[in-house]
């Protein structure tokens, strides 16, 4: 703005100056009234005047030094035009015409507008603004990334241009994928709890296997007691937490301390490892707030009040926070089995987290905090592309039927005993005697659903010819079916060849084998009609259309 024009733009009055703009000569040293400003803080706007728009006001404290002046230049300048106005005798600017506001070829380019300015300005920041988020959301999600898969993806291969495609994860024998899951403590990967490290931060209290089958849809889980007694380790206990731990003492070395954990597991169960996933147990804190909380039902009651709070009774559903859920995966005094019971919480635990992830409708916040704190408190050898085939299978997946196996119930297979007055948990057939383990496990591990779910069948003939129910189950015997009675069905038309019935929802595998050895959809235990025990899993009656 120059000097000397008044804040609006306009030149006041030359022949009219303001009193307000005459400087006050100051009072005298003895007067006690403060000295008038010379300054106007605020000033009225001057009126605009016709005949003296180029005069402006000198400034009284410093010299206006006149404008050089160009003679040809002020020759060619512009002079305002006059009308007379012969009604009121008055002069009144003349309208411009069409020739004068036409632009002149000599004319420089009009500079742009302010407005225009301003939304350029806008446009170019917002494009920096953007360009910034998605440098720094590449990097963040690279970083997590790498953390989750030890390097072995980035961010853009999560983003896929065209139709997806998903590679079938690694199988075992059976066909299923085991992956050990395993924990340790503290609330961040370093061990740190709040008052400093912990002294057995990477010790894998938790272990975990779950097992998957891509076919069926099968889902299992089986833990094992962190007090286990196993092949000798780095210390003199030689118990199953300590070998994470002796293979990746500096921490350096995820890799070596998970697979010396997978070979050593896998030898006392008597099954194979495509993967692992090692998840600080601290983090579960996060998870489940982040979650809004979960829902867990427990078989057994604990009551481990004075070590981590953990007080549940049996069969009464309980919806909990994070640090609730962390007290009950540790908690094993005050319970029945110790840590087989603390074993069955942590999967209670988990079912509760995918029951939660399945009802809640997660938002961006809510998913960049879980993907966030999955980042930094979660290492898998999963690589990317298995990550994404995983998370397309679980559509397929039967989260309902998930199985959770126990080694000490209906069989017990494991007891608890003392070694050179350490206490430890040992194989009940002996010491180093993982035989009946390995055979149980093979069968409730089986790739045949019919080996592990034990479901019973009736089947009923519903002719007047006899012995086609003992026919049928001779059929369904040699199939692999077992556990199978026969009866002829109560008096009533049965017009159907074959007729199926599900009764119970403990045998799904089994189930999809049947409908699909039939051709048909089960029908409801609402279906089945009167006079027809209702104690076995499955009904199949034979009927009268035999086309």
């Amino acid at each position: 703005m120059e000097k000397n024009k008044s804040i609006d733009g306009l030149t006041p009055k030359h022949s009219k100056v303001s009193a307000a703009t005459k400087s006050v000569p100051p009072k005298s040293k003895t007067s006690t009234a403060k000295p008038k400003s010379s300054v106007i803080t605020k000033a009225s706007k001057p009126t605009k005047s016709a005949n003296n728009t180029n005069v402006s006001k000198p400034n009284p404290k410093k010299p206006v030094k006149a404008p050089k002046s160009n003679p040809v230049e002020d020759f060619l300048k512009p002079v305002q035009a006059f009308d007379f106005d012969e009604s009121t005798g008055e002069l009144k600017p003349r309208e411009k015409s069409t020739a004068d506001t036409a632009p002149k070829t000599n004319d420089k380019p009009p500079k742009p507008h302010k407005k225009r300015k301003a939304v350029l300005i806008i446009v170019i920041v917002l494009l920096l603004l953007i360009i910034g988020v998605a440098t720094g959301f590449i990097l963040w999600g690279n970083d997590i990334i790498a953390k989750i898969t030890g390097g072995r993806g980035t961010v853009f291969d999560l983003i896929s241009f065209t139709e997806p495609t998903y590679n079938p994860l690694k199988t075992d024998a059976n066909g299923r994928t085991n992956i050990l899951a395993f924990g340790t403590s503290g609330y961040n990967m370093e061990g740190d709890e709040g008052n400093g490290k912990h002294a057995g931060a990477q010790l894998t209290d938790s272990i975990m296997v779950i097992s998957l089958n891509q076919e069926t849809g099968d889902i299992a889980m089986l833990s094992l007691p962190r007090d286990l007694k196993a092949s000798p380790t780095c210390t003199a206990t030689g118990k199953i937490n300590e070998v994470y731990w002796c293979n990746n003492m500096k921490g350096d070395n995820e890799q070596a301390g998970a697979e010396a954990l997978m070979t050593e597991v896998g030898s006392i169960l008597g099954i194979d490892f495509q993967y692992y996933a090692h998840l600080n147990w601290g983090s579960l804190v996060q998870i489940v707030d982040i979650l809004g909380g979960i829902t867990v039902t427990l078989d057994e009651d604990v009551n481990d009040r004075y070590w981590t709070g953990a007080v549940f009774q049996a069969g009464v559903p309980y919806t909990i926070n994070g640090e609730q859920a962390l007290g009950l995966a540790r908690a094993r005094h005050g319970t029945t089995s110790g840590d087989f019971t603390r074993g069955a919480s942590q999967q209670k635990i988990l079912i509760g987290i995918k029951d939660k992830l399945l009802e809640k409708n997660l938002s961006i916040s809510d998913l960049l905090s879980l993907a966030s704190t999955l980042g930094d408190n979660l290492r898998t050898s999963f690589s990317i592309d298995e990550m994404k085939t995983l998370a397309h299978l679980t559509s397929s997946f039967d989260f309902e039927s998930m199985r959770q196996i126990s080694l000490i119930e209906p069989i017990r297979l494991m007891t608890t005993g003392n070694i050179n007055g350490i206490s430890y948990v040992l194989p009940s057939a002996g010491v180093g005697n993982y035989g009946r383990i390995q055979e149980y496990v093979a069968k409730m591990l089986s790739e045949d659903p019919r080996n592990y779910e034990e479901s019973t069948i009736l089947v009923l003939n519903g002719t007047e010819t006899t012995g086609l129910a003992s026919t049928e189950k001779a059929s369904l015997e040699k199939a692999g079916y077992h556990n199978i009675d026969i009866d002829d069905a109560p008096e009533g038309e049965y017009t159907e060849h074959y007729t199926l019935y599900a009764l119970s929802s403990t045998a799904p595998g089994t189930k999809k084998l049947l409908e699909k050895k039939y051709n048909q959809t089960a029908k409801t235990i609402e279906e089945l009609p009167v006079n027809i025990p209702a104690t076995y899993d499955f009904v199949i009656i034979i009927g009268t259309n035999n086309n």
